[in-house]
């Protein structure tokens, strides 16, 4: 108790500096409007307020499009079942959108005691699943103190961030006592765990449900759909998820690619949408035509960028590409690497720079199956990316090896369902 509460303590004093990180505009950004009061336990009832739901939480954009495919699959097997989906983020609000009427969204209350209270007062749920690790101190003690089993699924817990829960300890005991279920993606992720006092009973490996990824038909045919707006018979790559200092690097190996491949089109994508118009600028900069997808312009053949400039539309726009180049692992250990199962759900063969630990035992095997390529530089980013182009058994054999590894790991998104509803 006296831990917690100097938590509290502490997350009060920061929480103008975290409110302000959370409601400050955001160019491209959808905005919290009127709904910003669902942040201290303002909660609309529920459509159906005599029902208890089964309560999601997914944090923001990554987390959101798992429970996407979660909600799905719990719909087709128990279609009566009422879920509820929470975010933090408005982008991740965004995703639960098209879910439609599977499932209702709120967002996730601050972690304040009065403003969990009233939410769980209006909510009642029957059951609380945390996607990934998600954990907060308050949230997990009243939800446990209301008798409320609380499972966290997908859970990933890496060496970085479990020596930093070894700084926090104490405050650490009291959040996993609360826990019921500690699904994992891996047994390093579940030793990980058990080395931070989570009883033995308590945890189990189900893999990771972001190898259960589908491609809707519709998104296929709008991915062929745009290539062909783009250009049938000219090489295309996308450069997806880019972040800071990542944009220059991949500009400067397009520049280069550009000089034996005079016709090859860079699709480039952002991570966060309100860089949009900076890397629009940048493009510009460094003489490459660029286009928005946005825009009303007609492409040309003279167009050397297209810039992704919308959210929600990652799978398309793969969709349209001949080679995948995964952001998030040129900046050092700041990002650590993004999702490189969708462009292997695709059967584009995917390039990625040398850092990539948040996908550390996805990318163990993709390397052991030479089904991913590691670049570490412009230069070989361009040489890598011509390698493929040129030869169709190499480019055949990526392809082939991702899909394979994505097949043979599918089962997790059952496992999970099985266990939280068995």
């Amino acid at each position: 108790m006296f831990v917690r509460t100097i938590y509290t303590f502490v997350l009060f004093l920061l929480s103008p500096y975290l409110l302000y990180r959370l409601y400050r505009k955001k160019t491209n950004h959808p905005t919290f409007g009127h709904r910003w009061k669902e942040h201290f336990g303002f909660t609309p009832l529920l459509k159906d307020a005599q029902v208890t739901p089964l309560w999601i939480h997914a944090v923001s954009v990554g987390e959101s499009i798992l429970a996407v495919s979660l909600v799905k699959r719990i719909k087709q097997e128990f279609p009566g079942l009422p879920v509820l989906v929470t975010t933090t983020t408005s982008t991740g609000a965004a995703e639960i959108a098209k879910l439609g009427g599977l499932a209702e969204h709120r967002y996730m209350p601050i972690d304040f005691g009065f403003a969990i209270r009233r939410f769980l007062k209006i909510v009642r749920p029957r059951q609380m699943l945390i996607i990934e690790t998600e954990l907060w101190p308050n949230t997990l003690h009243y939800v446990s103190q209301a008798k409320i089993p609380i499972t966290v699924i997908n859970a990933r817990l890496s060496e970085k961030s479990c020596k930093n829960y070894q700084k926090i300890y104490p405050l650490f005991r009291q959040m996993h006592s609360a826990l019921t279920k500690v699904l994992c993606q891996t047994n390093t992720d579940k030793d990980n765990f058990l080395r931070l006092g989570i009883e033995p009973g308590k945890t189990e490996v189900t893999g990771s449900i972001k190898f259960d990824i589908t491609i809707p038909d519709e998104t296929i045919s709008a991915g062929k759909k745009l290539r062909k707006k783009l250009g049938t018979t000219r090489p295309i790559w996308i450069a997806a998820s880019t972040h800071q200092g990542e944009e220059e690097q991949i500009l400067s190996a397009h520049k280069l690619l550009l000089k034996t491949k005079p016709d090859c089109l860079l699709i480039l994508v952002p991570r966060h949408p309100e860089r949009f118009n900076t890397i629009f600028e940048l493009c510009l900069s460094k003489g490459l035509k660029t286009i928005r997808r946005t825009s009303q312009e007609e492409l040309t053949s003279e167009h050397h960028v297209y810039l992704g400039d919308t959210m929600g539309e990652m799978l398309l726009l793969l969709g349209a590409a001949d080679i995948c180049f995964m952001g998030g692992s040129l900046i050092g250990d700041k990002v650590g690497g993004h999702n490189i199962l969708e462009p292997a759900a695709l059967g584009i063969p995917t390039l990625t720079g040398p850092s990539f630990f948040n996908f550390k035992e996805i990318m163990k095997e993709f390397i052991k199956e030479d089904a991913i390529i590691i670049c570490s530089e412009p230069e070989d980013i361009v040489t890598k990316i011509a390698m493929l182009l040129d030869d169709n058994l190499l480019y055949e054999s990526c392809s082939k090896s991702a899909f394979h590894i994505l097949q043979k790991n599918q089962g997790a998104l059952a496992k999970t369902i099985q266990w939280i509803t068995g």
